[in-house]
């Protein structure tokens, strides 16, 4: 009984270590690792749900599936499986880099390896030990017995660590801050370009057609920013990592930068046309 408990707290202790290693490598911003970590220990907590309920081991999807049609976790809990399973999967075929689905990753694992240790436990599998019935010398007696026992049972049951919630709420309590002061700094940081721009003096007369063509002509050559790339950057059709991309540039590759589509991505001229890449990893061009 001793060494089944020491396995089991071994178990557990490198399920924690490995969320613990996932928020570590989010912190230091290397969120391919980061989403790497999150698949393994999502699939050594899986194998060790097929063991407690007698399933024989596969892949990692076949195993989910399993333990869904098993009963042993639910719908969602399947779902967040699945979706920890397929970020770990981009990230290691298509060397995924996102900071948001590195976060993503480590929310859901968080959140079911707090459901791992409440509702999957060996304690929540133990059958209760049969009652006696009560026989008629000792009716009373006995009746007062059975009642205490039942309190007792219910008062040891497993208690729920407070530092287990706390811990993912302060967690993205800071991500969510974090978002929002990112999103405050950015127009504000355009607000001050565009105050500093130099003002350009009208003239009163009115311009030649031959003068507004050359005009137009030096606006859209001054038009074409330049961006550079800080490392090696995935180009896509589309701005999702769902696509299949079209093209890699290297690290300190200058494209022409185009505009934002949104947070995340950036929109360059790439062979011609335009394309997206991920707004990370551009740096204007000195």
């Amino acid at each position: 009984m001793n060494n089944q408990d020491n396995t089991n707290m071994s178990s557990w202790e490198r399920i924690q270590s490995g969320v613990r290693e996932t928020e570590r490598l989010i912190g230091q911003k290397k969120y391919n690792m980061a989403m790497i970590k999150a698949r393994q220990t999502l699939e050594y907590m899986v194998k060790c749900l097929c063991e407690k309920s007698g399933i024989t081991e596969g892949s990692l999807i076949d195993m989910i599936d399993a333990l869904y049609e098993e009963e042993t976790i639910s719908k969602t809990t399947c779902e967040h499986y699945h979706k920890i399973r397929t970020i770990g999967n981009k990230a290691i075929h298509e060397e995924d880099n996102s900071a948001y689905n590195a976060n993503q990753a480590h929310h859901l694992l968080s959140q079911e390896v707090y459901t791992f240790a409440n509702d999957y436990s060996e304690r929540r599998k133990k059958t209760p030990a049969p009652k006696r019935r009560p026989t008629e010398d000792t009716g009373r007696k006995s009746g007062r017995t059975e009642s205490s026992r039942r309190r007792r049972a219910y008062s040891s049951g497993p208690s729920i660590d407070p530092g287990s919630i706390i811990k993912p709420i302060l967690l993205i309590a800071i991500i969510i801050v974090l978002l929002f002061i990112i999103k405050m700094i950015r127009p504000a940081q355009t607000d001050v370009a565009e105050s500093t721009a130099p003002s350009v003096a009208t003239e009163t007369m009115a311009p030649s057609q031959e003068d507004t063509t050359e005009a137009e002509t030096e606006t859209e050559q001054a038009a074409a920013v330049m961006y550079r790339t800080t490392d090696t950057l995935n180009v896509r059709p589309a701005p999702s990592t769902d696509d299949a991309r079209i093209g890699v540039l290297a690290p300190d590759t200058e494209v022409e930068y185009v505009g934002d589509y949104d947070e995340q991505w950036a929109i360059i001229m790439f062979n011609g046309q335009e394309a997206y890449v991920s707004k990370e990893f551009l740096t204007p061009a000195s």
